[in-house]
Order: C-alpha cells, then sequence, then structure tokens
C-alpha cells in the first residue's frame, strides 16, 4: 500500500514525526503537499465533512482511512511497520509517551508564540522572552529529564527497551529542533541528557534515516516552522 501523507510541503512541523516513521520503516508514500498541484488536493480532502475529515494536518491516507493527529497516525504506523511493541499495553504505553511528546513541542511553539498564533512574533518579543526563560529553567528540565530517565531506567538502546520505536524518531527531531532553534542554551545542556544524546546519534545512524537527512525529502528548520530561531531567545 502507498500512503498519503498531506501536510504543509515548506515546514518540519508536526507532519516530520510521520515523515521519521515513514523514511525508518522503509514504507512507500508520496508527501502530497511537495508536489504539482499537491496543496490544492490537501484542501479539498481538508474541506469534506463525510466520513472521517481531518482538523486540520497532518493526516495520512492509508487505503480506505484517513487518519489525522500526529499521535494518532503513529499509533497506526507503528503497529504495522516494527515500530511499536506488539502487546496491547506496549502499543499505549509508546502513544502514552508520543503524547508527552506532543504536550512539549507545544510548549516550545509558545515560546515565540506565547500569546497565540494570530499575532506575529514581533508583536510578542516580550513576553516571548520571559516564556523562554521560564522554559529553558523549568520545562525542559522537566520533559527531557523525564525521558533520560526512561533511558537510564531501562539500562538499554532506546526509551522502551533495546528496540526503536516511534517515540526514539521524535525524540531524535526533538533534539535536532533544540539544537537549531536554541543553540546556545542546547549545548549547555546536554551534559544533563547524555543518554537522550547518545539516542539521537543511535538515531542518526540508522540506513534510512541516514539516507533522509542526506536527501531532499528532509525540509530545513526554518522561521515559519515550530522549532524558530530567534537570538534574542537563544540567552
Amino acid at each position: 500500500m502507498r500512503y498519503e501523507l498531506y501536510y504543509w510541503g515548506e515546514i518540519q512541523g508536526r507532519g516530520e514525526y510521520v515523515r521519521l516513521a515513514l523514511e525508518d520503516a522503509g514504507t512507500d508514500y508520496v508527501d502530497v503537499a511537495r508536489k504539482p498541484n499537491g496543496m490544492g488536493a490537501m484542501m479539498k480532502l481538508m474541506e469534506q465533512k463525510r466520513g472521517t475529515p481531518s482538523f486540520a494536518p497532518p493526516f495520512l491516507k492509508a487505503g480506505r482511512l484517513v487518519i489525522g493527529q500526529t499521535a494518532n497516525i503513529l499509533l497506526y504506523l507503528g503497529a504495522r511497520h516494527g515500530l511499536a511493541p506488539k502487546t496491547e499495553a506496549g502499543q499505549l504505553w509508546v502513544h502514552q509517551l508520543q503524547l508527552t511528546v506532543a504536550d512539549f513541542v507545544l510548549e516550545v511553539h509558545d515560546t515565540h508564540h506565547p500569546l497565540g498564533p494570530t499575532l506575529y512574533y514581533e508583536e510578542q518579543r516580550a513576553p516571548a522572552k520571559k516564556r523562554t526563560e521560564e522554559f529553558w529553567k523549568e520545562r525542559v528540565p522537566k520533559f527531557l529529564g523525564y525521558f533520560e530517565d526512561l533511558v537510564k531506567a531501562n539500562g538499554a538502546a532506546y526509551v522502551t527497551g533495546r528496540r526503536l520505536t516511534y517515540v526514539d524518531l521524535s525524540l531524535f527531531q526533538v533534539v535536532e529542533g533544540l539544537r537549531y532553534a536554541f543553540p546556545k542554551r542546547m549545548q549547555a545542556f546536554e551534559d544533563d541528557i547524555p543518554r537522550l544524546i547518545a539516542l539521537r546519534d543511535r538515531v542518526a545512524e540508522r540506513p534510512n534515516i541516514k539516507a533522509y537527512l542526506a536527501s531532499e525529502r528532509r525540509i530545513p528548520f526554518n522561521e515559519s516552522g515550530i522549532f524558530r530561531r530567534y537570538k534574542e531567545l537563544d540567552g
């Protein structure tokens, strides 16, 4: 089956977590919005009210299924492509961890848009700076420390054990995003999360991921996505 991924074609955003899973699994998929007339096709599918319409991208078309929400898409893909445990309890655990990643990613976004997405960054510079200071003082240690402790407790290569799951791919993306958006702050913090950094390195060396990162399919980070680099926020 050839999957169709629907997400904005100019940013990594929340769709990147799905792309990483599709790439690591070596699946056949098309990134619809990056193809000619792809944006029109995506908007047309979003406008449909019958079936299981998605509120917003990303959503994945798998045969007759249309699945929305990043964590929900990964729950589906993980069970079918060896990126999640086989047991129901294991699949729910990984899904729970992915939802925690989603919570953290929202907080990343709010560092540069603390007053809401309808205002430009330039209209909320002062609140953004205040939010970023609190983010790095309280929220980054809490979230990344949680995942660091999970890897330590398992004594294994990945968050849930010896085998990679889609959560590990998502944590790779989180580390990469923080390195892009906050290079100074992240460099100073990495000594506190050595196991997550090692996990990031293992993911980067996986053959399919390594090839993806070197390809044109990997959209560069930019200031339209979730992870944005503003020098005044980087300490």
